[in-house]
């Protein structure tokens, strides 16, 4: 995907004087803009991490919760830009085991 092909650029934090963001609650108003652009566009959505990081709780009430609701799929949808390494590698995890749980939750349940 390159950057012309999304149709919504979320920044992350448009606060220049916040370089952290680690709660849960947090993440929310940013998971649920992002929900909306997913049901309401057909276009990707990036996510613009410039100048930002972020703890795995945060991360995982992010993208963990989507993957959770609409599978590994979404991403996708989702695409992220200007992440640290650090960024990256708890993206990585969070995905990783998000996805992980919501293939052993609908192989009990028998989904596919």
């Amino acid at each position: 995907m390159s950057i012309a092909s999304f149709e919504t650029t979320v920044r992350v934090n448009s606060d220049p004087s916040i370089f952290a963001l680690g709660t849960r609650g947090s993440a929310i108003p940013l998971r649920q803009q992002v929900e909306v652009a997913l049901q309401n566009t057909k276009g990707d959505i990036c996510l613009d991490f410039e100048g930002i990081t972020v703890t795995q709780g945060y991360m995982d009430e992010l993208l963990g919760v989507l993957i959770l609701r609409y599978g590994p799929s979404v991403l996708e949808r989702v695409a992220f830009k200007a992440c640290s390494e650090d960024v990256k590698a708890v993206i990585q995890f969070v995905a990783n085991t998000r996805g992980r749980d919501f293939k052993q939750r609908t192989d009990s349940v028998g989904i596919s």
